[in-house]
């Protein structure tokens, strides 16, 4: 009787063993294969990030740049106005005579601080990037501990093939080695 108790319990045993370790196996895939899933949606947002920021960035560069050309042409050529002026009676800007006392005494140029813009949104590209790559790279750390998981000895005996696939790192695009041409 003692001997039949120790063989059930051996079997028991065994199978809760089994069981548990069934259990851990594919908890662990299941939770792998979330990460890999997330991850992914990291990089997806952080290419929406991209595609909702840049172009904004741009448009305002571009604007701000713009505004500086319109406001530095109109300096311009006031400038050129005074200095050609022969008598003060000649001299008139917007319609408006002046004094050349006053003015020119306090003559300036405004500052030019679009060069600032252009290196922001270069800072701003390159921090998109920078978000990018690391998305990137994390959802390729992701895959290899979800491939190592269930491409191992007891997991690929116990999990399914079909439900735990091995998932494709990201590849780049075909040419997107070349560095991509900035235009203005």
């Amino acid at each position: 009787m003692k001997r039949s108790y120790i063989i059930l319990g051996s079997i028991v045993l065994l199978v809760l063993i089994g069981f548990f370790t069934y259990r851990s196996i594919y908890n662990q895939a299941v939770s792998t294969q979330e990460e890999v899933d997330k991850t992914w949606g990291d990089v997806q947002s952080a290419y929406q990030r991209r595609a909702d920021l840049i172009p904004q960035l741009i448009e305002t560069v571009k604007g701000a740049a713009k505004n500086e050309k319109d406001i530095l042409t109109q300096v311009t050529n006031a400038r050129a106005g005074i200095v050609n002026a022969k008598t003060p009676q000649d001299m008139e800007i917007a319609g408006k005579k002046i004094n050349t006392a006053i003015n020119l005494a306090f003559e300036a140029y405004p500052q030019i601080r679009s060069t600032e813009n252009f290196q922001e949104l270069q800072a701003q590209l390159e921090g998109s990037e920078n978000r990018i790559n690391k998305s990137r790279n994390d959802y390729n750390d992701a895959v290899k501990k979800y491939n190592t998981h269930i491409r191992g000895f007891f997991s690929s005996m116990f999990l399914n093939s079909e439900t735990f696939q091995k998932k494709e790192a990201f590849k780049a695009a075909a040419g997107s080695e070349k560095a991509p041409e900035v235009k203005f």
